[in-house]
């Protein structure tokens, strides 16, 4: 595995632990400043909204289950697909989804952070 991709396979660990304890101190360092991200609701997100649902507590995560991860590089950026089942709660109503992640990481003066993403929820095909 190449030096950058094992380092975005650590990142991607350490944003998924940061997730399931509600660590703003390590989200604040691992999200850029201009994150765009998607949710599961067609919301698009900031860096600040995202920090604001752990600080509250309004989105708690208890298990968060990865599979099926694909890296990919290209320069100073990173493309990382994942499908993860998520139990946990939001506004207080139980959830126990499967949903595929897409992140995007970007290395710059602050080394590699999260600039965008979107979620989707895994549903099953027709027929």
């Amino acid at each position: 595995m190449p030096q950058a991709e094992a380092e975005i396979a650590e990142l991607e660990i350490q944003l998924r632990d940061a997730m399931l304890h509600s660590d703003v101190a390590t989200l604040d360092r691992l999200i850029a400043p201009e994150l765009m991200f998607t949710d599961h609701f067609g919301r698009v997100l900031g860096k600040a909204d995202d920090l604001a649902l752990h600080c509250n507590g309004t989105l708690r995560f208890s298990q968060l289950v990865p599979s099926e991860q694909q890296i990919m590089l290209r320069g100073d950026a990173a493309l990382v697909t994942v499908r993860m089942h998520t139990v946990g709660s939001f506004a207080d109503a139980p959830f126990d989804s499967d949903l595929r992640y897409t992140r995007i990481w970007h290395r710059g003066p602050a080394g590699w952070q999260l600039v965008g993403g979107h979620i989707s929820a895994i549903q099953q095909l027709p027929g």
